[in-house]
């Protein structure tokens, strides 16, 4: 009773809603315009990350370190999503083929794109990858078929939806974070970030992380105004050499 109490809590008022006039909808044939709830109560886009939880790269790397002791597939999962930034369930629909490694010194993903949007085609966009991902996605797919997942679970399965949330919130645990504020969304907020702050366009980030500009901007406004203030901090005119001093030849 307990588990089933928390997974409707999990779920959310607005889905159980809408499930309730779905049934009611189902038991009465003069209820007919079903539209009217599933375009009302429609989720919004990326409603499901709206935890914006922005991680040091420590911090991150000390996730990854403890997700390969809890388990190595966990591990690759986990060191993936950090990397690349990508959405969990884009991890899951990785081929082993999806790994382009011909080039020794730019290792890369072919990232599918995600499903959001009725009817949107999933196309695949590379992703740079670390050399040291790259030979260990290599060495755990070795033997696999070309189209068979490239992440999977320990048994050998696929990824799917919520398969990672117990495991994450254990590595969460272990690293001395709190598993409720910090999900594995946490790794792709920080690779947008960590992006944004090396001084990649945005555009360049959004298509990495297979999202928009106006996404971007709305969602890590902050961070982008501290990475303005940042670089024209570079910019400015600085004049400790005449505070302390020091000769300054005048300009004619």
């Amino acid at each position: 009773m307990q588990r089933a109490s928390r997974a409707i809590r999990s779920i959310g008022p607005a889905a159980i809603f809408k499930a309730a006039l779905t049934l009611a909808a189902d038991r009465d044939e003069r209820i007919s315009n079903r539209s009217a709830w599933k375009i009302g109560l429609a989720a919004l886009p990326n409603a499901g990350e709206s935890r914006n939880v922005i991680l040091a790269d420590a911090k991150v790397r000390e996730l990854i370190g403890a997700a390969y002791v809890i388990d190595r597939a966990l591990g690759c999962l986990v060191e993936v999503a950090a990397i690349t930034g990508a959405r969990v369930s884009q991890l899951a629909r990785l081929e082993v083929q999806d790994l382009q490694d011909d080039d020794r010194t730019a290792p890369r993903l072919a990232m599918p794109s995600s499903r959001k949007g009725r009817g949107r085609k999933i196309e695949r966009r590379p992703v740079p990858i670390t050399r040291s991902l790259a030979d260990k996605l290599a060495a755990a797919s070795s033997g696999r078929a070309a189209d068979a997942p490239l992440l999977i679970k320990q048994r050998g399965s696929r990824w799917h939806k919520g398969d990672h949330a117990r495991p994450f919130a254990r590595t969460a645990t272990a690293t001395g974070l709190d598993p409720t504020e910090v999900t594995i969304y946490a790794l792709r907020h920080s690779s947008i970030v960590r992006d944004l702050l090396a001084n990649i366009p945005i555009r360049i980030v959004a298509t990495k992380h297979d999202t928009s500009v106006a996404m971007i901007e709305r969602t890590y406004s902050k961070y982008i105004a501290d990475h303005a203030d940042a670089l024209s901090r570079r910019a400015m005119l600085d004049l400790t050499a005449v505070e302390h001093g020091e000769k300054v030849m005048a300009l004619r």
